[in-house]
């Protein structure tokens, strides 16, 4: 939490140092208007509503109505896999779990890889045919072997929603098939397709097969997302298609360690649905860069401690992050300064803070981050004292 933290500080800094492309809702413009903001203001995008955001940082780099309340179709399995790799995760299920085919999941319409009532398949052939075909059956039958029920799992991802802090969004099924109340905003797309490619890399692994098949090769599988053979760095994420959401598509790609997920909802053909994830990726990646945090391997690892049986404690800079997302070329400029007292007095906790890191970019300041106490050090007692007195006679 104080790296995530500390990561949001810093970057809200940045932006306001190098002025961003998009302003948060509520801000006032900038009275000059540099070129990113140009730029970002000239993006003409086919769609309803749309987001741009840096994965590491959750910052946004642009958006268009994001807080809008819309169908996002299939997207949905967005959630539905997050919930799933959760269950994985926690050792409820493994990749070999045979997964059973309800007459429910079987009945469901749109995308689908024709399920039978009574089939089995194993959890990693369903999240296949969800991730490459968006296959409405497939999300049903896992959605019900995690959940119980398609009613109980539309609970669970209702309830992982306010965890997430998606406050805009309801979740009425676990497919996205247009369903009245069934809503979302690009904004709470992102945080959904962030979190899960934060917690649950794994995704990936299914999101960029393009091709594939079920049955002994019987049933084909061709991924829905055709930026996988059209844009340098795509890693996934999911389309979407009814006809009350338009065609959608949360895009996620990455380039020189630069995270970006494009969210696009309501275009009016798959298209420009591509054409809108092209145009935000390609401008995040054009103006923007994950930058490397200055050298600190010099870094002092010990600080003395007075009024301690301990003299001395190890040092935590764990706080720090790898990589500062900064406009393009603002990379070149970082500098870093530790502050560090000579000594620091007894008692100390472990995590407590005890110094800091300053990243500033050509004399201004980007971020600070604190250095923690690794150890306790607990203040001297007499006994204590006795002890040492002893150990150094003897």
């Amino acid at each position: 939490m104080a790296l995530s933290c500390a990561a949001a500080l810093c970057l809200w800094l940045v932006m306001m140092v190098f002025a961003p492309a998009a302003q948060a809702a509520g801000e006032e413009p900038a009275a000059v208007e540099t070129a990113v903001e140009a730029q970002a203001a000239s993006l003409s995008l086919p769609c309803r509503t749309a987001i741009l955001i840096d994965q590491d940082t959750g910052t946004v780099l642009y958006e268009k109505n994001a807080d809008q309340r819309v169908p996002i179709a299939s997207i949905t399995k967005v959630m539905t896999l997050l919930l799933t790799f959760e269950a994985v995760r926690a050792g409820k299920f493994t990749m070999d779990t045979l997964v059973p085919v309800s007459n429910h999941a079987a009945s469901m319409g749109g995308s689908q890889v024709w399920l039978e009532p009574g089939e089995q398949f194993t959890l990693d052939e369903m999240l296949r045919a969800i991730c490459v075909s968006s296959a409405n059956d497939a999300a049903v039958a896992v959605a019900e072997l995690v959940g119980g029920s398609e009613e109980a799992f539309v609970a669970m991802m209702n309830a992982k929603a306010a965890e997430l802090g998606m406050t805009d969004t309801t979740f009425k099924n676990a497919c996205g098939l247009d369903t009245e109340g069934h809503l979302s905003t690009a904004r709470n797309v992102a945080i959904m397709s962030r979190t899960i490619l934060t917690q649950y890399p794994e995704v990936l692994h299914y999101s960029g097969i393009w091709t594939d098949s079920l049955r002994n090769g019987q049933t084909m599988l061709v991924n829905t997302n055709k930026l996988l053979r059209r844009y340098d760095g795509i890693t996934g994420l999911k389309t979407g298609t009814t006809g009350g959401a338009g065609v959608c598509i949360s895009a996620s790609a990455t380039r020189n360690g630069l995270n970006l997920i494009a969210v696009v909802l309501g275009s009016s053909s798959s298209a420009e649905r591509f054409e809108a994830a092209t145009k935000l990726l390609d401008y995040g990646f054009a103006n923007y860069e994950a930058a490397v945090l200055p050298d600190l391997s010099g870094r002092p690892l010990y600080l003395t401690v007075t009024g301690s049986a301990d003299t001395e404690i190890p040092l935590d800079y764990s706080a720090l992050p790898d990589r500062l997302l900064v406009p393009s070329g603002g990379g070149a400029s970082l500098a870093a300064e530790i502050s560090l007292p000579d000594s620091c007095a007894a008692p100390v906790s472990l995590g407590d803070e005890v110094g800091t890191v300053t990243v500033t970019s050509s004399g201004e300041t980007v971020g600070s981050w604190p250095i923690r106490a690794a150890a306790d050090a607990a203040e001297m007692d007499f006994d204590a004292a006795v002890r040492l007195m002893l150990e150094s006679l003897f």
